[in-house]
């Protein structure tokens, strides 16, 4: 789910925007009651349990802490781990005037740049990334079915969340020539606040059922 509290235009074409490479998978709400999610997080578990959804990402804005979204994910419907991200330039997809991907494709996903590997915070955010952006598992890929690139590069404390649809073209060869266009959404974010989970929330979190454990050994 995708929350909305006290909002900018830029956080709620934001969060529109979002929701749209992410569907079907993804609902959109607007609740105003949810103002604090890193002093009380009460109203995200109930929703992730309503919704049965451990992802979730939540826009607000404020003098304080202007444009602002936090990504977030759950175990067990309770919040392990949160991102707060600054957003400090935006174009959303529409003013790119490009069609965009198929709903539902499944994207490429690039993290470009050191800083992802340097902090256990970044090396969290590109995991909690992964987690948000990626599709349901498969074994097999179509050509065509690639369709989208989602591209974050990070330097300092800022990261650059670039959308591309990949354009197929012949070459006179088996192997198609690969062109990238940005279509959008496209961001320039700041790092803010992080709530990571504990050690022993992420230990639990790990934990391998034991029925799968069984069925890779009789393999």
């Amino acid at each position: 789910p995708l929350f909305r509290s006290r909002t900018s235009d830029i956080v709620t074409k934001a969060m529109k925007d979002l929701c749209a490479i992410k569907k079907p998978h993804s609902k959109l709400f607007q609740r105003k009651n949810i103002l604090r999610p890193f002093e009380d997080q009460s109203s995200l578990e109930f929703f992730s349990r309503t919704t049965d959804a451990s992802l979730f990402v939540f826009g607000s804005h404020s003098k304080k802490r202007p444009h602002n979204l936090v990504f977030g994910r759950m175990f067990d419907h309770q919040v392990a781990d949160m991102i707060e991200l600054g957003i400090e330039n935006y174009r959303s997809a529409q003013d790119f005037k490009i069609s965009n991907c198929a709903v539902g494709c499944k994207p490429c996903i690039l993290f470009v740049g050191s800083r992802f590997e340097e902090t256990e915070e970044f090396e969290k955010l590109r995991n909690l990334m992964l987690d948000f952006f990626r599709q349901s598992p498969v074994k097999k890929i179509s050509l065509k079915g690639l369709e989208r690139v989602v591209l974050f590069a990070a330097e300092g404390d800022r990261v650059y969340m670039r959308n591309y649809r990949i354009v197929l073209k012949k070459s006179g060869t088996p192997v198609p020539r690969v062109e990238l266009v940005e279509i959008g959404p496209s961001f320039d974010f700041t790092m803010r606040r992080c709530q990571l989970a504990s050690k022993e929330l992420m230990k639990v979190a790990m934990r391998k059922p034991r029925e799968a454990e069984i069925g890779r050994a009789d393999q």
